[in-house]
């Protein structure tokens, strides 16, 4: 009876969704979301988000384990309307994800707690993946523009833009030596 009457004074304020607990996370209590993010980017996509992912705020979130919150917008992309969400955790954007003709074509990952399935994460410098330039990496271009993009080894959809300090020309790619002090700042997949 002693342990019935806190439950008692307790249950109105559970019930009424008291302003503290309505905002928790309660998927975060899960048990399989203890240990931090266990997500990766693999030809498939990121994490659970492939191109087969609907754009749709319930579909990106769960593709996410409900680990950010996500707000929605759309821009123009090439003359067509893309609609995107971006992930966040606090006030940081994590991840930007891009949809067309309804489902996932593109994921920007910022998140340095995501590798990629071969340990690649942000901060990795240019020189731990590339002797060069040549080959593999273009300038960038719209929202990439400060950096340089470059083809993941061995990969048909990831990507990595790298930026750093460089006083060139704009619209020239920097020398290799530039670039060897630059770091990834982004893993991108595309469908």
């Amino acid at each position: 009876m002693k342990s019935l009457r806190p439950m008692l004074l307790a249950l109105p304020l559970v019930l009424s969704g008291c302003s503290t607990l309505s905002s928790v996370n309660w998927s975060s209590a899960y048990p399989w979301n203890w240990f931090g993010s266990s997500f990766e980017v693999s030809e498939q996509g990121v994490g659970k988000l492939t191109s087969a992912t609907a754009m749709d705020e319930k579909a990106i979130s769960e593709g996410l384990n409900d680990n950010y919150r996500l707000r929605s917008g759309m821009k123009t992309e090439n003359g067509t309307i893309v609609r995107y969400f971006e992930a966040m955790k606090e006030k940081d954007i994590k991840l930007v994800v891009n949809g067309e003709k309804g489902s996932v074509s593109r994921v920007d990952v910022m998140d340095d707690d995501i590798k990629t399935a071969s340990g690649v994460k942000i901060g990795t410098p240019f020189s731990d993946l590339y002797d060069k330039a040549f080959g593999a990496c273009e300038k960038g271009t719209g929202d990439d523009a400060e950096g340089v993009i470059c083809k993941a080894p061995n990969s048909q959809h990831i990507s990595y833009l790298f930026k750093g300090e460089w006083h060139g020309p704009e619209g020239l790619m920097p020398s290799d030596d530039t670039l060897k002090k630059w770091t990834l700042n982004k893993i991108i997949w595309r469908r």
